[in-house]
């Protein structure tokens, strides 16, 4: 059975830049049904080859000090602009999920196809935000690929961070962008000769 509405709610999908994320964020109850909805992702072998990270309250500055620590230790010469930049990364939101790739070896299940399902779990996490009120931002950045980094999050061989979920309350509206135009991506694939 269509349902218009669900279209609609994927069709009003917007992020919300982190810096424009403010208090309140999510009680614990509505983060858990948040992550109930973000779950629900397509899964190929039940693997689960995710689990996730929350960084709130003084953890994000804490966090932040790291960053720019670390920052530092990359290249000493960027400047203090860039070090107090990666200090504030995640003091705007209240509430950061870090999604943490998990892929397991599986000879039916390859590697890419559970990573795949993080990002997934990633874009149902901003879509189960914003149906429940809230504003989100997916991030990366250096700090999502560096190994010291991944190691001070407890990350263990072979996990990779999929994605830094920002979530709160958006301090404004956020303007429509403009999308790609479906039927110019669309093709008919034919046979070779």
């Amino acid at each position: 059975m269509p349902d218009p509405a669900a279209l609609l709610a994927l069709d009003a999908r917007r992020s919300v830049p982190s810096r424009q994320l403010g208090e309140p964020g999510p009680d614990p109850a509505t983060l858990q049904r948040m992550l109930a909805s973000a779950v629900r992702v397509p899964d190929h072998g039940k693997r689960v080859p995710f689990r996730f990270l929350k960084i709130a309250g003084d953890a994000r500055h804490t966090l932040g000090d790291f960053l720019a620590k670390r920052s530092r230790q990359r290249d000493p010469h960027a400047g203090e602009a860039v070090f107090e930049k990666d200090r504030q990364r995640f003091s705007h939101a209240p509430l950061v999920i870090v999604v943490v790739a998990s892929p397991r070896p599986d000879p039916k299940v390859p590697e890419q196809e559970q990573l795949m399902t993080a990002g997934c779990v990633c874009f149902a996490l901003l879509q189960a935000a914003q149906a429940l009120g809230f504003g989100a931002q997916w991030l990366t950045a250096w700090m999502a690929f560096d190994p010291v980094v991944q190691a001070h999050l407890g990350l263990v061989e072979g996990e990779r961070i999929a994605g830094f979920i920002h979530i709160g309350t958006a301090k404004a509206d956020v303007p429509e962008r403009e999308r790609p135009d479906p039927a110019t991506l669309l093709q008919d694939w034919t046979p070779p000769a």
